[in-house]
């Protein structure tokens, strides 16, 4: 079920004065903070923030740019060259993992959560040579970042593929669409009609993204707000299904919940 963007969280909140406090602990001199699998922001006592942690998984034909959009949403610098993330002596087990934090404010208590996006990135080689891959990847994991890129049609014909082969009608995972490399829009293979037209037969929300990432949060907001949305929507109607609400979660447990 698609989520209308800013139905939940304030969408451009990240303009806000009352923000800054918050989101000046993914910074650092102005850019964004690089975070390991065990680091997390450090909170004063007197910020009232909890942490929701998901694992995300991308997904999509080797070059449409999976590295890059892990390393864009998190703010790094962009891979230089195209990598196939296979190499065992590089990347472990052939999956690369980048932690990506973002302060929300959620529309109706005004609450400030911390969402903590664990982004796997899996070449598509090693997922079809290694039959463990899949299931590794997909293991407790919360939303699916299906990938497509603007200037290779083959990649967007192949998303219905994608889509069949990685989940099932059963898994209770959120889907999102991103295409890459929209910045090249005078090179585009796929149009607006086509996009228009996935929407209506499949019912996922399309992102687009490209550009220089020095346009700093405004650049990533609308994807990774729209990721918080969709995950935190998905485990409220979970949670109603058990007459307990992911903010109850949230009292009983503290100052962190693992969703």
């Amino acid at each position: 079920m698609s989520v209308p963007p800013g139905s939940i969280i304030v969408s451009d909140w990240y303009h806000c004065a009352d923000s800054r406090e918050f989101f000046s602990k993914i910074l650092q001199k102005k850019r964004r903070r690089k975070f390991g699998l065990l680091e997390a922001p450090m909170m004063p006592p007197h910020m009232n923030v909890d942490i929701v942690r998901y694992k995300v998984l991308i997904s999509g034909k080797s070059g449409v740019g999976k590295s890059a959009l892990a390393a864009r949403l998190a703010g790094l610098e962009l891979p230089k060259m195209h990598y196939e993330t296979t190499d065992l002596l590089l990347i472990p087990l052939g999956i690369e993992t980048t932690v990506v934090f973002w302060p929300v404010r959620l529309k109706d208590s005004g609450r400030v959560l911390f969402f903590r996006f664990e982004l796997w990135d899996c070449g598509e080689s090693a997922m079809r040579r290694f039959d463990h891959m899949l299931p590794s990847c997909k293991e407790q994991v919360d939303g699916i970042l299906f990938l497509f890129s603007f200037t290779d049609r083959g990649s967007f014909d192949d998303l219905s593929n994608q889509i069949s082969r990685i989940t099932e009608s059963s898994d209770r995972v959120d889907k999102l669409v991103v295409g890459t490399k929209f910045d090249l829009f005078m090179h585009t293979d796929v149009t607006e009609s086509d996009i228009a037209h996935f929407q209506e037969v499949w019912g996922l929300p399309v992102f687009r993204v490209g550009g220089d990432v020095s346009a700093g949060l405004g650049e990533v907001a609308p994807l990774l707000n729209a990721l918080a949305e969709h995950l935190w929507h998905q485990d409220c109607m979970a949670a109603s299904t058990v007459s307990i609400s992911p903010q109850a979660a949230l009292r009983e447990t503290g100052s962190e919940i693992i969703v």
